[in-house]
């Protein structure tokens, strides 16, 4: 069983930066990535950032140049730095654990572990 618990959701401007964070407990696979999804009313869900073993990373086209995903040593924890934040980011966010290697390619086929979410909006 996993348990991962997201902060760090909030309201902001567009333009202004949030970080959300999430801690990771219980069965974690290794060579497995964690990452942030999010979904949006009446919009699919969308994988949007990954991370393998605090290396390589995956973007979406949406958020690339503006994310950045981190992870610290012991695998567990995984941060998400928004920056430059847009109305159109307006989402719940989920953190993500044993995650597929294939997302790093952008293939979410499959969302692995997931916690509460943490709501992220952002006003024009």
């Amino acid at each position: 069983q996993v348990q991962l618990r997201e902060s760090g959701g909030g309201s902001v401007q567009a333009g202004g930066s949030l970080t959300l964070s999430c801690v990771a407990s219980g069965y974690i696979y290794g060579d497995t990535c964690m990452g942030w999804f999010r979904e949006a009313p009446g919009k699919a869900r969308e994988g949007i950032a990954a991370i393998l073993n605090g290396g390589s990373t995956y973007y979406d086209e949406s958020v690339k140049g503006r994310f950045t995903i981190s992870q610290d040593t012991s695998g567990n924890t995984a941060t998400l730095q928004m920056n430059n934040l847009k109305p159109e980011d307006t989402a719940m966010y989920y953190c993500a654990a044993n995650l597929d290697p294939r997302v790093l390619l952008g293939d979410w086929f499959d969302f692995g572990n997931w916690g509460q979410g943490t709501q992220v909006t952002v006003s024009s």
